[in-house]
């Protein structure tokens, strides 16, 4: 029973810090949408995900670092997955392909930005409240209540 909840509360802890790290992405891309050249960047979190969740398998442990996995196309909108095309980091972060053109360079789409950066809070708020339910109730358990 303790491998099942703790193997619950790894997919949980990974959900939130790659939910996290995409937050701060799209806080970026917002940030930056009147900068020159700048190019919007986004995870994919269904493989960011899966490669965290693969490697806490292969390492045993709940601390696998989302960005460690091989970049996949998941879309056409996506870019390829070659290591050349991401800056700054080993996978997962992807620059966001061009929606609609701008004079100077930028790819940020602020509609589209909006969208994802409020989705991606409703998300991270349901995975805290998950969080939090499930140590209640592992704290009812331990105290013998209910």
């Amino acid at each position: 029973m303790l491998k099942k909840l703790d193997a619950e509360l790894n997919v949980l802890q990974n959900a939130l810090r790659i939910r996290s790290q995409r937050q701060e992405l799209l806080a970026s891309n917002i940030a930056n949408a009147d900068t020159p050249q700048y190019k919007a960047k986004d995870i994919d979190f269904k493989s960011a995900m899966q490669s965290a969740m693969q490697q806490a398998e292969t390492n045993g442990t709940a601390s696998a670092d989302p960005r460690a996995g091989i970049l996949k196309q998941t879309s056409s909108e996506h870019l390829s997955g070659d290591p050349d095309q991401v800056k700054g980091h080993s996978g997962d972060v992807l620059f966001r392909s061009l929606v609609q053109g701008s004079v100077d360079g930028n790819t940020v789409d602020m509609d589209l930005e909006r969208n994802e950066f409020v989705d991606n809070s409703v998300r991270y708020e349901a995975g805290v409240t998950l969080m939090t339910d499930k140590l209640k109730e592992m704290m009812t358990a331990i105290k013998g209540e209910g």
